[in-house]
């Protein structure tokens, strides 16, 4: 039990900016969305939908007799006389029509033919009239023509406007507050009159709901979709536009009165007669008016043929009856879904060294959100978009502001840290901070500048501090390419693990690739030191691979995140066996990475200090399978001198002179290392100290010589192989002027003797 619990511990302190920021981000979104402050950005958002949605057919079950600007100039008078509105209304029925729809108010006689108007109103019983039932600030209440009210053939024309004074809702009823009666749309009654005329039964059933055969038109509720405390009075439904004036076939007012319009066009066919003229102020703004031009605007007649469109195509072709919408728990889930994905976008890419990455997983989301609800609207669906993007952008803003607001106390807490990635182990962990540590499998890579201490002497410091910067830059990108972790650079070395704080099952190949990658760079290095006037440096590198104890070392005032253990302490004896350009692994290391890709020229046993039996190191030059890198193998070539050059040497522990000082001479050079003839045995691996005796008028001794006695050739008595640490300027320059001597065939004279 207590082991869930540490895990869980553990998992809610990974996800802390998580579980913090979703909560907060989704009840502030939500808030916001019921105070009605989302509401403008949401209309604009659905507009587009509607502007963007394929195009649907012409429905030709509708024609538009419009009432034109030609038409009325050509009257001359408005409005139109019973007469010749009577003359209208005949010819259309003359054609059959299944219902006509006269959308223009009649309240009042207009002479002459009223009494005409009025036989036709009575022989017609399939024409529908209009009336205004709500009063508003800016109009009143009309009522409708007697004749037609009293035939219970009237509808109400009423169009409920939004915040932004479009039309998106069309009412299937309304209460006339004078009568007390529920009054039907206009667009209703005439697909009502159609539908009947198919057999097809529509009233309200035993919930309430309008029905039309086997069609529920639900009813408009006040937070429907992206509204909020709308006025849903009466029975209204959101309108599901079929499209502009050109979905459905229109003729103008004078070619109907003139006989100027196709026999039949009419036959079968719901008619709806209205004004589309400027001058008569029948127009109002609709999704389709939100474009980059001058917006338009719809005329009422074509805004009811939508809706008559919509009622038909619902309950005859299966089109959804109105745009669907979530529940109100739906949404609040679709809020926090979207919340959740910004905040785990953001808080696993805290770290991420590039955040213009983090900027495009959030635009990629919002684009996948808008994608998303927009495919769901083609099908119906009305999602609310504006709040789920502001939830997934303030989430991601939330648990930026979080981590830039707590990065002054994260840096004062790991300002003791060396590396990003020690930082972010320790940020996952609820213990990271403790004191202590783990037993693990870990590989050490030591390195460190061959006679650097006598470079240093020399140069003055700010010449000292370039070198290092070259060196030490050119070696952590390295470092960092290998996902190594530098645990220190100590002066001219650096200290690097593998597998701390993140282990990886190739720790020990990695670290074998970056020491050949390092080598390989020095060349680069020491172009850029010449360049700059700097001498030329050369580094040695030792690994070993061993379970040590990770973890944060030291006090509650100062820690350090660090690996210790035997092996450590192996991996710098190692790595002091080392001379330049060389890499020397151990056993375990070459058995952890695998003999069949470490390429190796060679191996020595050595008896390091501290250490009970012999031990054998493996000289590195290459690394096969995936990371397939590997150094130039070039021969040492030595050239005998034909007059050895008398020396005296000191052998070296650690750093300092011990034991007597020796008389000897160097036999044969090569460009890095001698051979030494001493009749004192030295044993390989250990380090001298020499002093050349330069024989002229006046004897000179040079003494910045160091070497480390690599072996003692078999075919030479009393001979050792050297490797040059560290040389000045002067001794380099001489020995390699005897060697050029020593090529060019100026004598090879015998080996000298002591």
């Amino acid at each position: 039990m207590s082991k869930i619990w540490e895990t869980l511990k553990q998992k809610a302190w990974q996800w802390r900016g998580g579980w913090i920021t979703v909560p907060v981000v989704t009840g502030a979104v939500i808030g916001i969305r019921y105070l009605g402050l989302l509401q403008p950005l949401e209309f604009p958002l659905l507009d587009q939908y509607f502007l963007l949605r394929p195009q649907e057919p012409v429905d030709s079950r509708i024609v538009v007799v419009e009432i034109t600007e030609a038409d009325v100039q050509k009257v001359g008078t408005w409005p139109l006389s019973d007469a010749r509105l009577a003359d209208l209304l005949q010819k259309i029925s003359q054609q059959q029509p299944f219902a006509i729809g006269l959308d223009l108010y009649r309240d009042l006689p207009i002479e002459p033919g009223h009494a005409v108007l009025n036989r036709v109103f009575k022989t017609t019983p399939n024409l529908i009239g209009v009336q205004k039932v709500i009063a508003s600030a800016d109009s009143s209440a009309v009522a409708p023509p007697k004749v037609l009210k009293d035939l219970d053939q009237v509808g109400s024309n009423d169009l409920p406007l939004d915040a932004d004074g479009k039309i998106r809702r069309m009412p299937i009823s309304l209460l006339d507050r004078k009568t007390g009666e529920d009054v039907f749309s206009f667009g209703f009654i005439l697909a009502a009159t159609y539908l009947q005329s198919k057999g097809i039964e529509v009233g309200v059933n035993s919930d309430n709901l309008v029905q039309a055969g086997s069609v529920v038109f639900p009813a408009f509720g006040p937070n429907d979709g992206g509204y909020v405390r709308a006025d849903a009075g009466g029975y209204q439904m959101i309108l599901n536009y079929r499209g502009e004036a050109q979905h459905f076939q229109s003729v103008t007012m004078t070619e109907v009165l003139e006989n100027r319009i196709p026999p039949g066009l009419m036959s079968d066919r719901i008619v709806i007669i209205g004004a589309t003229a400027e001058s008569l102020k029948d127009l109002f703004y609709v999704p389709y008016s939100s474009s980059l031009t001058t917006p338009t605007r719809m005329a009422g007649v074509y805004i009811h043929a939508n809706f008559v469109s919509q009622v038909l195509s619902a309950v005859l072709n299966g089109r959804p009856p109105t745009l669907k919408i979530w529940s109100e728990p739906l949404e609040w889930l679709w809020i926090l879904g979207w919340a959740t994905a910004g905040a785990v976008l953001t808080w696993t890419q805290r770290y991420s060294r590039r955040p213009i990455l983090r900027v495009f997983s959030i635009v990629v989301a919002a684009a996948c959100l808008a994608a998303g609800s927009y495919f769901v609207f083609i099908n119906g669906w009305w999602i609310p978009v504006v709040p789920p993007l502001m939830a997934l952008a303030g989430s991601s803003i939330a648990v930026t502001s979080y981590v830039a607001f707590s990065a002054a106390d994260m840096r004062r807490t790991f300002g003791r840290y060396l590396t990003d990635e020690v930082v972010a182990s320790l940020l996952e962990s609820p213990s990271g901070l403790k004191l202590g540590g783990e037993r693990r499998k870990v590989t050490i890579l030591l390195s460190d500048l061959r006679g650097f201490s006598a470079i240093s002497e020399r140069l003055p410091p700010e010449q000292v501090v370039k070198i290092l910067n070259v060196y030490l830059g050119a070696m952590s990108d390295i470092i960092t390419q290998y996902q190594g972790t530098i645990n220190e650079f100590m002066g001219d070395g650096i200290f690097v693990m593998f597998g701390a704080p993140v282990y990886r099952k190739d720790d020990s190949q990695r670290a074998i690739a970056c020491a050949v990658a390092m080598q390989a760079a020095m060349d680069s290095v020491n172009e850029q030191n010449q360049k700059q006037g700097l001498p030329k440096i050369e580094m040695g590198i030792g690994i070993n691979t061993g379970e040590m104890v990770v973890g944060n070392i030291g006090s509650q005032r100062r820690a350090k995140y660090t690996v210790v253990g035997n092996h450590v302490n192996l991996a710098a004896r190692i790595e002091s066996y080392t001379v330049g350009r060389q890499i020397l692994i151990s056993e375990e290391t070459y058995r952890d990475a695998g003999p069949a890709i470490v390429k190796i020229s060679g191996q020595i046993q050595v008896e390091p200090k501290g250490i009970r039996n012999p031990i054998t190191l493996y000289e590195v030059f290459g690394i096969g399978g995936k990371h397939n890198i590997f150094l130039p193998q070039e021969a040492e070539e030595f050239v005998s001198l034909p007059t050895p050059i008398p020396v005296r040497y000191t052998v070296l522990e650690g750093k300092h002179l011990v034991g007597t000082v020796f008389d000897s001479c160097l036999v044969r050079l090569s460009e890095n290392g001698a051979e030494l003839w001493s009749d004192h045995f030295l044993t390989p691996l250990s380090n001298l100290k020499i002093t050349l005796l330069v024989a002229t008028d006046k004897p000179t001794e040079l003494d910045d010589l160091y070497a480390k006695v690599l072996d003692k050739p078999a075919e030479s008595e009393g001979c050792f192989l050297l490797r040059f640490t560290s040389k000045s300027p002067e001794i380099s320059d001489m020995l390699d002027s005897l060697r050029r001597d020593a090529i060019a065939g100026r004598g090879d004279g015998g080996r000298g003797g002591g």
